[in-house]
């Protein structure tokens, strides 16, 4: 591999990189949700371990991914599986149910179900990223080094080391949204929101999948779709942030 090969795949693992880390901030929010109820200790074990199944299952996805651009089953049921715990959780919050929720997650151990779901939420957002790693990868020139399930070897590594880097990303990233829900326990509900909304971004991905086509397949693409997802996105975490930061004023102050 000349020079001038080698600077263009270290920029687009870089790029890759800084996209990956962009998406695992909405999976960080879903992951610290899903373990925040457990210990301290649990939490992170639980993040690790989902994390690691997840790890094994993109590494899968990578020589399966021809295949699984095809499933737009799995994004289906990953948006349905996200607006479930959301619309549950505020529905419950709603009706003042959700402290008797909780003591009864902590009153059994429910660790390995909480690994499973951060599995699941994990297998839910990683077709999407799977996809964008390809889509930038394949843009390299071939090295000439063979093949890795069809994938030319160079192009394979450099979408091996960006998925691994955003997970380790969101690993870490989870962990420090753990810490500030635990500060700011009101921002729980913005939270969940946050998950609702991001299960609203798997529908529209969904419903734009060629095999469907009910949307157009490149509205996800689009800046209009990008500027509504971020912006709305933004406008939780800036109202969730306040609300949480008035109502720790008034406990203060009582």
């Amino acid at each position: 591999m000349d020079t001038a090969m080698l600077l263009e795949y270290g920029w687009v693992l870089l790029v890759l990189i800084g996209l990956e880390g962009i998406l695992a901030a909405d999976n960080a929010v879903v992951m610290a949700v899903m373990v925040k109820h457990l210990p301290e200790k649990q939490q992170k074990r639980a993040l690790f371990y989902g994390l690691l199944g997840a790890f094994v299952f993109r590494f899968t996805a990578l020589f399966l991914i021809s295949f699984l651009a095809n499933v737009w089953q799995v994004q289906a049921l990953g948006a349905i599986y996200l607006l479930y715990i959301a619309i549950s959780h505020i529905v419950k919050h709603a009706k003042g149910t959700e402290d008797t929720d909780k003591a009864k997650q902590k009153s059994g151990s429910g660790f390995w179900m909480t690994v499973l779901k951060v599995e699941v939420a994990d297998i839910a957002f990683a077709i999407d990223s799977m996809l964008a790693a390809v889509a930038l990868a394949i843009t390299l020139p071939r090295t000439g080094w063979g093949e890795i399930g069809g994938i030319d070897t160079g192009q394979f590594i450099v979408m091996f080391l960006g998925g691994l880097v955003g997970l380790i990303i969101i690993r870490f990233a989870a962990t420090q949204f753990v810490k500030l829900l635990k500060n700011y326990p009101s921002l729980e509900t913005a939270a969940f929101l946050i998950v609702g909304w991001v299960g609203v971004k798997l529908v529209v991905y969904t419903l734009s999948h060629e095999s469907l086509a009910i949307i157009p397949h490149a509205f996800p693409e689009s800046k209009l779709w990008k500027l509504t997802f971020w912006g709305v996105m933004i406008l939780i975490i800036i109202g969730g942030w306040l609300v949480s930061v008035r109502q720790k004023k008034k406990q203060n102050q009582s």
